[in-house]
Order: structure tokens, then sequence, then C-alpha cells
């Protein structure tokens, strides 16, 4: 970004120091403490493909609202009164997303998707008209709202169609905005953006989608204590079934912020192209994130029924949402250390060959099983980083 870039008086100030994470920031990501809630009841209530289908599709919208937001907080200054106004209305049409996703395929399609295609179109507009039309980053943001535009189109016809037509409409919306950015929001007459042009604040970028992740394990944690606060007994099934959602949860957790979250920030940093490096991160965050939903999901079933026997449906749950953790995490590490993990590979694979196991037991066994599987792989991938690190100090 040049100079000139630098001295509008809605830009963050880039002085070298990492750019805090501001307050109105972490209270715009409330809003998705409660549409990650609703997104994990959706698909417990639909384990079949359908289900599965329709809040994949949901997911991706939650996600790349709060993802386009998190680059705009990143660019522009939040504190400074008219970001700031743009972010609180921003998170009113995102309240207004997240009450509607438990109809979304239903009655409330039209008012899911008519505050979701607002919600983006809005913001990026009103950045596009505040920047002018020389700033360096007015063409980008050009380039990115006719992107939008395009989405907000099959996200409207998707809100007024039904069924299977819906689901298809949205899941081209959906690729409009994922895949669009990949290739520089190239448009016929308004040429393509460049990554490089894209200069970020990497520790920013970094604390953003960790937070992100707290708020997701955050959701886990808050449906264990909801249903045992809803239990009517508290024996002995009931608080194993609570110690094992709980350590699956932390398990997630250590893999993430104790093997690799404070190397995030210097890899986008010292980067040659940083802006590359940060798509990457909202790329596989993305991928994360749904498996700790999908984990979330697996939580709930067996804390609310430990002693019922392991359905397929159930069974491929408990499996495959720890699975696509490690899937997203083993990418994620990829990108910050130039390596897939062996140990996320293992347990993956481990995971999977569990599935004939699971569905021969109970719940609870089950729950117990893949909360072991996801703490061994957080223990080896802990001593992994140990050594290296030791290592490192000697070499140094």
């Amino acid at each position: 970004m040049s100079g000139q870039a630098n001295h509008h008086p809605l830009l963050r100030r880039r002085d070298g120091h990492h750019a805090r994470v501001t307050f109105e920031e972490l209270f715009f990501d409330l809003v998705y403490v409660f549409a990650v809630t609703q997104l994990s009841h959706e698909l417990l209530h639909d384990l079949g493909p359908v289900g599965i289908l329709q809040t994949l599709i949901l997911w991706f919208a939650v996600w790349l609202g709060w993802q386009y937001t998190c680059w705009f907080t990143n660019w522009f200054n939040p504190e400074a009164p008219p970001i700031r106004g743009v972010l609180f209305a921003t998170m009113a049409l995102a309240l207004v997303m997240a009450s509607a996703l438990d109809g979304a395929f239903g009655d409330r399609g039209l008012v899911f998707a008519g505050a979701y295609a607002a919600m983006q179109v809005g913001r990026t507009a009103f950045i596009l008209f505040s920047l002018g039309r020389d700033h360096p980053l007015a063409a980008n943001y050009r380039r990115m709202l006719g992107w939008l535009l395009i989405a907000a189109c099959f996200w409207i016809a998707g809100g007024l169609s039904e069924s299977w037509l819906r689901a298809g409409f949205w899941a081209v919306a959906v690729l409009c905005e994922y895949v669009s950015p990949m290739f520089g929001f190239a448009l016929p007459g308004l040429g393509r953006s460049s990554t490089r042009d894209w200069t970020i604040e990497g520790g920013h970028l970094a604390e953003r989608c960790q937070l992100f992740v707290i708020v997701a394990l955050g959701e886990t944690l808050l449906a264990t204590g909801a249903m045992l606060a809803g239990a009517e007994v508290w024996d002995v099934p009931v608080l194993s079934a609570m110690l094992a959602t709980f350590m699956g949860t932390l398990a997630m957790w250590w893999l993430y912020f104790g093997t690799s979250s404070k190397d995030a920030t210097d890899a986008i940093t010292h980067s040659d192209d940083p802006g590359r490096i940060g798509a990457a991160f909202h790329y596989v965050h993305a991928i994360l994130i749904a498996g700790i939903i999908a984990t979330a999901v697996g939580n709930d079933l067996v804390m609310a029924h430990p002693h019922d026997e392991v359905k397929l449906a159930y069974g491929l749950i408990l499996s495959l949402g720890p699975v696509l953790y490690l899937a997203g995490s083993a990418i994620y590490k990829k990108v910050v250390y130039g390596a897939f993990p062996v140990s996320h590979v293992v347990g993956a694979i481990v995971l999977v060959a569990l599935i004939p196991v699971l569905l021969s037991a109970d719940l609870l066994v089950a729950g117990w099983l893949t909360s072991l599987v996801m703490l061994g792989t957080g223990l080896w991938e802990g001593r992994i980083r140990r050594v290296r690190s030791r290592l490192d100090q000697e070499i140094g």
C-alpha cells in the first residue's frame, strides 16, 4: 500500500507495531457466538445428507460475512466514527441473519438472504464511496463490489426460490464470494487485484482468526454446560459424558493455541506476500471451525443420550467432526510451518478407522474414544513442537 493510502483518515495507522483488536471488533464478534450456536442446533436436528448440505451452505455464509468484515477492520480503523457506524450496522444485519438461520431453508429464506446481501454489499459500497476514485485501494474495492453484487443476485434469487433450487442458488453465491479472492476479484474491464497490494497487518489478522476459534470452542463449552445444567440427575454417566466432551474441547484448544498460534503472526508478517498468506488463513479457518461446530454436535449427543446406541449418523458426526478439525489444523500448520504434521494425519486415520468400533458402542464410550484420540494427537504434536523449539534454541 502506498504512502498516499496511509494518510487516508479512515485507514489504520501503520507504525510497525502490532495493531490491537479493538473493543468494537470484540463487540461485533458477540453476534457470531449466537450464529455458531444456531448452526450447531440446525445440524443437530437434521444429521441427514440434506441437513448437512444446508448447514454447510449456511456456515459458509456466516463465515464469509465475518471474514470480509475482518479484512475491512484490518485496513480501516474501527475507532473512526464512520467505520464504527458501518461496523455496528453490519452487526445489526448479522444479528438478523443469524436469527433467520433456523428458518433459512424455510419461510425465512428471503429475510436471511436480504440481510446477508445488504451486509456484504452495503459495507463495501460505503468504503468505495468514502475512498474516492483515485485511492490505491479503490480498484480492489470496485472489483470486490462487483463480485458481491453478482453473489447478491444469487442470494436473493435463492431467497425467492424453494427447496433444491434455493440450495443451488445459494451454493453459487457462496462460490462467488469464497473463490473470487483467489483470482484477485477479476472482472472484465476492471482487471484483477494482486495479493501483494493487500498490505495487511499480520498480527491483527492472525489474532482475529484466533478469537473466532475461541468463539467456536466457547460454544461447545456452553452447550456442554447447558446439557449438564438441564440433566435431571447428575449420575456417573452424565458426569463422565461431561468430562469426555470437555477433554475433547480441551484437546482442540491445545492443538491450535498450544502448538501454533504464536507462530501464525510471524508467518504473515515475514512473508514476501502477506496478503496471500492472510487469505490462506481465512480459507483454512473455514474448514477448521466447521470441524469445531460438527464436534460440538457430537458432544451434544453424548451429553443428552450417553447410553444410547451409536447410529450411523451419530458415529459419522462423532468421528468426522474431529477429522474435519484435524484436516483444517493440518493445512493451517502447513501454511505456518511449511509441512503437514504427521500427528494430525495419523489422528485422522485412527478416527476414521474407529467408525466400525463406534457403531458397536454406546455414545458415552464413543465420546471417550474420539476425545482420547484428539488428546493423544495434541500430546504428540506438543512434544514435537517442544523438541523443535529446543533444537532451534541450541542452533541459535
